[in-house]
Order: structure tokens, then C-alpha cells, then sequence
């Protein structure tokens, strides 16, 4: 997950915790981040407990790089491309929504307000993308 908000971060680990759903998950702070996790460089170099991310969600509003940046590069890396991104953002505004799916966005979620609905977002988005969807494996 790429999102700024440390309460936000914290929030959603918070709620994956409550789904209980196995999951291995990254949290980092912008755009920039969540390339250099995804390309193994910076602080990610030589990670020994590296792996490719099945899901990535991606705030809109980040420093550095935002989330329409990174979607932007990450759509375009034939490497990178399958990895569905899920927006998960504060923003209801439909050009946000419309713009966002015309840059590969897979889905578009306006956060919840209450944690209990940030663990029913959560719930629903790992049964969807973990039970229900066939996802691409990693051939490396």
C-alpha cells in the first residue's frame, strides 16, 4: 500500500489484521516509494524478504510522486503492468474516478469514514482479489 497518512496506513493494517486474511503487505509512504519497492532499489535493494506484490493500493494524493504518476509507470512497465492497482483515495470526484480508469486503474475505492467500514472494504477487496479472481503467477 502507497498512502502518505501514517493513521491511514496504520488503519488498513489494522483492518487486515481484524479480516484476517494471510497476507504478506508493504506499506510505504509515496509514489516514489512504491517504485523503488517494486524495482528493488533504495532501501529495497537486496531485500531478502522481497516479493512481488499480487495487489497494489494506491492513494491519489502523495508527495514526491502521486498516485497518478505511479499508476502511469507501472501500467507502462510490461513487467509491472498485470499487477492490478487499486485506487484507494479520500477523493469522490468523478474525474478522479474517470481519469484514474483510463490510466489502468483495475478498481477505484473512495476510503470509508469508520474503521468498520474500512474492515468491510477490506474483507470485500481480499475476497475479491484473492478468492475470486484468477491472478497471473510470478514466473521468476
Amino acid at each position: 500500500m502507497a498512502n502518505d497518512d501514517e493513521d491511514t496506513r496504520f488503519l488498513v493494517q489494522e483492518a487486515l489484521r481484524e479480516v484476517g486474511v494471510a497476507t504478506r503487505s508493504e506499506f510505504v509512504e509515496n509514489g516514489e516509494q512504491v517504485l523503488d519497492y517494486l524495482y528493488c532499489r533504495g532501501r529495497y535493494a537486496g531485500a531478502s524478504n522481497w516479493h512481488r506484490p499480487d495487489l497494489i493500493l494506491l492513494d491519489l494524493n502523495m508527495p514526491r510522486l502521486d498516485g497518478r504518476e505511479a499508476l502511469i509507470l507501472i501500467k507502462s512497465d510490461p513487467d509491472l503492468q498485470h499487477i492490478p492497482v487499486v485506487i484507494m483515495t479520500t477523493s469522490h470526484r468523478s474525474g478522479d474516478i474517470l481519469h484514474s480508469y483510463r490510466l489502468g486503474a483495475n478498481s477505484f475505492i473512495s476510503k470509508p469514514v469508520t474503521f468498520e467500514g474500512l474492515v468491510e472494504v477490506m474483507k470485500i477487496l481480499c475476497q475479491y482479489w484473492f478468492e475470486i479472481v484468477s491472478l497471473p503467477l510470478d514466473d521468476r
